[in-house]
């Protein structure tokens, strides 16, 4: 990578200068490309070198002890260091010591926590590509068992000798039952007859119209239906008031004697002579 990352400066230096000599770049611009790439270039030559100590610092902070150690170690120097600033008389606010170790324990557990998604990755990878191609490849067999499944079972429904027989006998008694229905309707004297019946109805059926539509017809049973209507009304309410009369007439005269009211039976129980004797 660092050898391609030298080739490729040395090729854009090269396009650069031959730039320059045609003069199709000024002075400015091919020395912004040249540090854009440099920068580029740079920042390559440094992620080699960081990387490793990366990945390094990574795997220590994966593990739950080390940031618990960490945390702990962190915790204990900045309290120290708060601690003896106090007493050496400097007054310092307390975040200017916990943001900077914070953000340390922050980064290494970022680190920590890639290493976790990477391995999780690796671990789960296989399993889940595996689990993915079986699934996906018993789904298209079951579609296409499905789809060859269909003309297969309409061929053995067809081909097989008791259904078949069935659909012939099926197909026969069809067939009968249409050509007699067909010879029923277009006979001449069954077509004549169908035909008579329809013109002696039309025939009954248009005067019926006309006396149920003329106007003075329709008033006459409009009329009726109203003297029905009230005839109606005057009966429903003679029964409903001879309905409702009964029981509330028991009802009044319940009041008017008193609910408290004595039988004769319990008032001749009550006077009654004490020897036994008769009234």
């Amino acid at each position: 990578m660092t050898c391609f990352a030298v080739l490729l400066l040395a090729l854009i230096i090269l396009f650069v200068g031959v730039g320059l000599g045609i003069g199709l770049l000024s002075i400015t611009a091919a020395l912004i490309i040249i540090a854009v790439v440099a920068l580029l270039a740079f920042l390559l030559y440094a992620w080699r070198i960081i990387y490793p100590w990366l990945v390094r610092m990574g795997r220590w902070s994966a593990q739950l002890k080390n940031l618990i150690f960490l945390a702990i170690v962190l915790g204990a120097v900045g309290f120290g260091l708060y601690y003896a600033l106090s007493r050496a008389g400097v007054s310092i606010p307390p975040l200017a010591i916990i943001i900077p170790f914070g953000v340390i324990f922050v980064f290494l557990l970022l680190l920590g926590i890639v290493v976790w998604l990477v391995r999780l990755w690796h671990y789960t990878w296989p399993t889940t590509r595996n689990l993915f191609w079986d699934l996906w490849f018993r789904s298209v067999a079951l579609v296409w068992r499905i789809l060859l499944g269909i003309p297969l079972g309409v061929t053995w429904f067809f081909y097989h000798p008791p259904l078949r027989w069935l659909v012939a006998a099926f197909l026969f008694y069809l067939r009968g039952v249409a050509k007699a229905i067909a010879w029923l309707l277009y006979n001449p004297p069954l077509r004549s007859i169908a035909i008579a019946v329809f013109v002696i109805t039309r025939l009954i059926a248009r005067p019926l119209a006309w006396l149920l539509y003329n106007p003075p017809i329709l008033w006459i049973i409009q009329f009726g239906l109203f003297i029905l209507r009230l005839i109606a009304r005057f009966i429903a309410t003679v029964i409903y008031g001879i309905w409702s009369w009964w029981p509330i007439e028991g009802v009044r005269r319940i009041l008017r004697k008193g609910l408290t009211a004595e039988s004769k039976s319990y008032r001749q129980y009550k006077y009654a002579p004490e020897d036994g004797s008769a009234a």
